[in-house]
């Protein structure tokens, strides 16, 4: 369903602003829905508008040589994307690809840098996310590294419904590799370790969340990190 021009946005980013800016801010911007798997910006490409999700979520994939590529970000309703816009580029190079169906706002990128220039309270607001997004971002390279492939891939599921605002959700296997930056053997031997634990239920790339205490319990420290970042920052 479209969304309406009122307050709330159902954006966390958006919602923290004063009801005045975050009305204007959504003066600009255009409801839309994001359908799974679409591919909203591609490497080099210059970016036309800037996403902030409501119900949808976005990963954030980098090209790594020939056709190798690894997931380094996921963003939600915590946030936005359009980042290198509020630093001056007009260029990213990561590819944008919708990973959560649903709603977001899409806001011309001339008019969010103008807004950016107008509004001081947006330009923290967007600074101390850029922060934290850099941290994240820092974060996930050092667990890609030096974690084992179940804990991340407990951590990954733990982002994912965070984002998805529900138990189940699908994922393709070759995605969950993309993400974790193995073979599939290796998503298969992770998922299925997760799923003798009884912490969740995979089939065919449907995923259930049965026990989150449990998963974060099997996660990295890496997740629990990025969730005390954005509190600390954002608040």
């Amino acid at each position: 369903m479209p969304l309406p021009h009122i307050a709330p946005a159902g954006n966390r980013l958006l919602d923290r602003l004063s009801t005045s800016i975050r009305r204007r801010i959504l003066a600009g911007c255009e409801p839309v829905e994001l359908a799974f798997a679409d591919v909203l910006y591609t490497p080099a490409e210059r970016l036309t508008h800037v996403y902030f999700p409501v119900r949808s979520f976005i990963s954030l994939v980098m090209p790594v040589g020939g056709a190798a590529s690894l997931e380094v970000g996921l963003i939600g309703n915590e946030g936005m994307f359009g980042i290198p816009l509020a630093l001056g580029v007009h260029v990213s190079p990561l590819r944008a690809v919708v990973q959560g169906a649903g709603s977001a706002w899409r806001m011309d990128a001339a008019r969010f840098c103008r807004e950016l220039k107008q509004s001081l309270a947006l330009q923290r607001q967007i600074d101390r996310y850029v922060f934290v997004h850099l941290g994240q971002l820092a974060q996930t390279a050092g667990c890609t590294r030096f974690h084992v492939v179940e804990a991340r891939l407990a951590r990954w599921l733990l982002m994912t419904q965070d984002r998805a605002e529900a138990d189940a959700f699908h994922i393709t296997q070759q995605f969950l590799a993309l993400m974790l930056g193995v073979r599939r053997v290796g998503v298969t031997k992770a998922a299925s370790a997760l799923q003798k634990r009884k912490l969740i239920h995979y089939s065919r790339g449907n995923i259930t969340v049965l026990d989150r205490p449990g998963l974060r319990a099997a996660s990295c420290l890496c997740y629990a990190a990025d969730r005390e970042t954005y509190d600390r920052v954002l608040g």
